[in-house]
């Protein structure tokens, strides 16, 4: 999935950039008025671009002087005419300003992405972590 005229793998790439800029805008940019979102945290579901703003800006803004590098691994994607779908691992690490990996995470990420106007948007994204039977926890690491 190295083409770069994939549009899965384009959203991969300004997804990691956006986030490790906290750049609400230019990460709002990449979706959907009309998304949804299956996240996981704290919501059970999210609903249109407004609450998504809002999610974006409580996070960023959460993180103080750290930045977060993301990291997409094991990805595929599906492309049609006007549809296409992605999935992959995706890794979120926690930097401080001096530049120290604090901690990490890895997430199980999907998204359905529409040509809307001539420009792929997010229309549905999914992100999760399998749950172990015994404890009820969310697995953090593979």
């Amino acid at each position: 999935m190295d083409d770069d005229s994939n549009p899965v793998t384009q959203f991969f790439h300004h997804y990691a950039a956006a986030v490790n800029a906290k750049d609400v805008d230019g990460f709002i940019a990449l979706y959907a008025d009309d998304v949804h979102v299956f996240d996981a945290w704290e919501q059970w579901e999210i609903s249109g671009i407004e609450a998504w703003r809002g999610m974006a800006a409580g996070w960023f803004g959460s993180l103080g002087d750290e930045t977060v590098e993301v990291g997409f691994g094991e990805a595929g994607s599906a492309v049609g005419h006007d549809l296409a779908f992605g999935h992959a691992a995706v890794t979120f690490a926690a930097v401080s300003a001096s530049g120290e990996r604090l901690r990490a995470m890895t997430n199980r990420f999907s998204v359905g992405l529409a040509l809307r106007d001539g420009a792929w948007k997010v229309v549905h994204e999914h992100t999760s972590l399998p749950i172990d039977l015994g404890s009820g926890k969310g697995i953090f690491e593979r």
